[in-house]
């Protein structure tokens, strides 16, 4: 099973993201973080991102997004997790506005380990008390342990 802690490591958990008032600032911010960990072009980062946004949304509901991306120069699927301060409209199924991120960069020719990794955070989040917590945790090392804890068959 993919591991979500295997993916976002713990320097890639962002809590309170301030400032983004738009989903392009958000990427934007996330692209910078992403690219500055991962040696990747920002630019051409943003663009994959905002490519992917226009085939439809990220958002999922329940004030989750999960914008993804493939890159060449990657070996492995990769993440950050991102707590914004202020919801964002992801322009979701449930038009509620996105405030808990997850970014998934993928290798190109990755499909199967970029939809286990997307599958794994849909199950993930399904739950409600897994989504409080994420909104209210405080503790970074914390927050890695709730993306890594195995998920339940709550329904939202």
């Amino acid at each position: 099973m993919v591991e979500l802690a295997d993916i976002v490591p713990l320097e890639g958990i962002v809590l309170d993201l301030p400032g983004c008032t738009s989903k392009r600032q958000v990427l934007r911010e996330l692209s910078a973080r992403a690219a500055a960990t991962l040696q990747l072009d920002q630019d051409r980062l943003l663009k994959a991102l905002l490519e992917r946004e226009r085939l439809g949304t990220t958002g999922i509901g329940h004030g989750i997004a999960i914008p993804h991306a493939k890159m060449e120069e990657l070996e492995r699927v990769v993440g950050l997790f991102a707590r914004l301060d202020h919801p964002v409209d992801f322009e979701a199924v449930d038009d509620v506005p996105s405030d808990l991120i997850f970014l998934l960069l993928a290798p190109v020719g990755a499909d199967t380990e970029s939809l286990k990794a997307l599958a794994r955070i849909s199950r993930l989040v399904r739950d409600p008390a897994v989504r409080e917590r994420l909104r209210t945790e405080q503790d970074q090392r914390v927050v890695h342990d709730i993306l890594n804890q195995k998920p339940t068959s709550h329904a939202a």
